[in-house]
């Protein structure tokens, strides 16, 4: 007579985080490492703060320890004592979300603890309105470049940011392989998610480009466009300073640019608004920016005033007295041989 299965012990917390890195986010669902890296740094501010809050070491925490007040005092602490925007809380809380369903399925024992665990809300907030610059002040932000190799390396970043649109963190990864200055001028950016798109390539940026590599022709195909000082490519914090240098001495000849804050996603708006106050479609300006969704990109019309002057145009104010049709007298002597 065979003896009956013994019931297989649920996986420990511990076992549960590290199947969530190893084979979760990175085998079955593939995600960028930077995505990955964005989901370790939410738990490792979790698992500090339970660690003080509970008084247990990291592996000695269970499923059943992550409670709703345990989740709610986390986000608490993250808005208060360390200054996190709603935005930066609501993003920690949707990596420890994804966690708590993938733990879900793997000890359904605590599926009733992950259930009110999820039961923790979206923090709403505020969309900013979307801070933009007119074509005259990111013309005299890029300026024209000057003799050193700083400044023309700084003068292409501009002139691509505004003609891409790109984030940051596509931009400082073209390498030279990713520009093709013959025939239809284009560069591939590597986008969020993995995603690549091809953007068009304004005459002046290919004449830019071209300048930058006779300055620098020991650039490899897998060189960065845009590197420091040391060959390796820029990082955010570079390319935030260096628009912050550009946007200060362009404030003697446009002073609309002083006490304002221009970002290098500030940037990224100018070009959508522009592509949208030229014409361009909702749906056209969405593929540009690499949009998961239109709905993202309607953020603009929404901030666009220059339109809605003109939808307002066409409505009639209320202190305008109402005009009685009167009919040409063309159409009168129309009308009368009916």
């Amino acid at each position: 007579m065979s003896r009956p299965a013994t019931p297989r012990a649920p996986p420990s917390f511990a076992a549960l985080v590290q199947s969530f890195f190893t084979e979760h986010l990175t085998q079955q669902r593939a995600m960028s490492p930077r995505t990955v890296a964005t989901y370790r740094d939410a738990f490792v501010l979790f698992l500090d703060f339970a660690v003080g809050r509970l008084h247990k070491q990291p592996t000695a925490i269970r499923l059943e320890d992550i409670t709703p007040a345990l989740i709610l005092a986390f986000l608490d602490h993250l808005e208060h004592e360390r200054g996190n925007a709603v935005r930066t809380r609501n993003a920690r809380l949707a990596a420890l979300r994804a966690f708590l369903k993938f733990a879900g399925r793997r000890d359904v024992g605590a599926l009733h603890v992950v259930e009110q665990a999820l039961g923790v809300p979206m923090k709403r907030f505020e969309r900013p309105v979307i801070e933009f610059l007119s074509r005259e002040e990111m013309l005299a932000i890029i300026g024209k470049p000057g003799a050193s190799w700083t400044s023309q390396r700084d003068h292409l970043l501009l002139h691509m940011l505004y003609n891409t649109g790109a984030r940051v963190s596509e931009i400082v990864g073209v390498r030279l392989a990713d520009v093709v200055l013959d025939g239809a001028a284009c560069v591939h950016l590597h986008g969020k998610g993995r995603k690549q798109r091809t953007m068009p390539l304004w005459r002046s940026t290919v004449k830019a480009i071209r300048a930058w590599l006779r300055q620098n022709p020991e650039l490899l195909p897998t060189s960065a466009l845009l590197p420091n000082r040391d060959g390796h490519p820029m990082t955010r914090t570079n390319v935030t300073q260096r628009l912050a240098l550009a946007v200060a001495t362009a404030i003697p000849t446009m002073p609309s640019l002083r006490d304002r804050h221009i970002s290098p996603h500030t940037v990224r708006h100018t070009t959508a608004m522009h592509l949208l106050q030229s014409g361009e479609p909702i749906e056209g300006i969405a593929l540009w920016l690499g949009h998961e969704s239109p709905t993202t990109t309607h953020q603009y019309v929404e901030a666009n005033l220059a339109m809605k002057e003109q939808a307002l145009a066409k409505l009639q104010d209320p202190d305008t007295a109402a005009r009685r049709f009167r009919a040409s007298d063309s159409l009168l002597e129309f009308l009368k041989t009916l």
